[in-house]
């Protein structure tokens, strides 16, 4: 009687479907188990006895290797809906308490050779998992940082006063336009909701002026202050085209699966597209007379 055997499966590891992610163990020819099974980065490691095809001569060849003969694939044993699951109810559940959403399965195997799969039985009833059995949460919190700066989350963005002219050596004011933002996504398996707070801003004035990271967002200004300094201001000393990048610094919140919100450690940098201002230069001359009286003036219409 082959004895039961447990394999645990790491399905979500590089995006693998269960059929190259997931291998079965054999018995020795004598019928007795000779399973070994631990993980790695990659999944699950298994090794064990396999029987090549025509010879049945047992060999240790690795279970899933490239030289082994078969391909393999489990079904579950018995689910509520054994005709839409595929299922074989031939046995009962076994009970799966080593982790989380473990399931009963049994074994089957087909010649890779074969283009259209003929599965015979293979081992079983044994339990699979779709995550190794530790706490998810440690390993969410592990990850969540580099996660929530891989969001599509949207950076500040520029806006100038005077733009997008504005004058050499006058003080011409930016400031950001940024909002919170929140995102709904799936990290191992679980719910997670994650909110992004814009909280720091660094100004890059594109003449190699910086400043930053400061709290501040700056703000708006009516017309008839503009020139005005402010803490987001900048004064250009040259003229010509200059690309002003903010870098807007986030911090995170999560909550898994409906619980209370975590702060994610360390901040999400995000750096917006660049406002080009075109610097200019200007030019005063006072005259003593006006184009009615010498239509031949600098900055008449008559003028050559």
């Amino acid at each position: 009687m082959r004895a039961p055997i447990r394999v645990m499966a790491l399905l979500f590891a590089l995006g693998l479907t269960v059929e190259s992610s997931i291998f079965a163990v054999g018995a020795h020819a004598d019928e007795t188990p000779n399973i070994g099974s631990g993980w790695s980065g990659g999944g699950a490691t298994i090794e064990g006895w396999t029987q090549l095809p025509g010879s049945g001569v047992w060999t240790d060849l690795a279970i899933g290797g490239v030289e082994d003969p078969y391909r393999y694939q489990y079904k579950h044993v018995c689910r509520q809906d054994p005709i839409q699951d595929g299922s074989n109810c031939a046995h009962q559940d076994l009970p799966c308490t080593d982790g989380p959403d473990g399931r009963t399965v049994n074994w089957y195997r087909s010649l890779k050779l074969l283009s259209n799969p003929a599965w015979d039985f293979f081992a079983g009833p044994s339990c699979v998992y779709s995550e190794e059995p530790v706490n998810v949460l440690d390993q969410i919190a592990a990850r969540i940082l580099n996660d929530f700066r891989q969001l599509p989350i949207i950076p500040g963005r520029v806006v100038g006063q005077p733009s997008p002219h504005t004058l050499l050596g006058a003080e011409t004011n930016f400031f950001a336009e940024a909002t919170e933002q929140q995102f709904d996504v799936t990290i191992l398996t679980q719910r997670v909701h994650i909110v992004a707070t814009p909280v720091a801003y660094t100004w890059s004035y594109g003449d190699g002026v910086a400043i930053g990271p400061q709290g501040s967002a700056g703000g708006s200004l009516p017309e008839d202050r503009w020139g005005e300094k402010t803490r987001t201001s900048h004064v250009y000393t040259q003229t010509g085209d200059f690309n002003v990048v903010l870098t807007t610094h986030f911090r995170g919140t999560y909550s898994v699966n409906g619980g209370p919100p975590l702060p994610i450690p360390g901040q999400g940098e995000f750096s917006s597209a660049p406002l080009t201002t075109s610097v200019w230069r200007s030019i005063t001359r006072h005259y003593a007379d006006n184009c009615l009286e010498n239509p031949q003036g600098d900055g008449c219409p008559g003028a050559n």
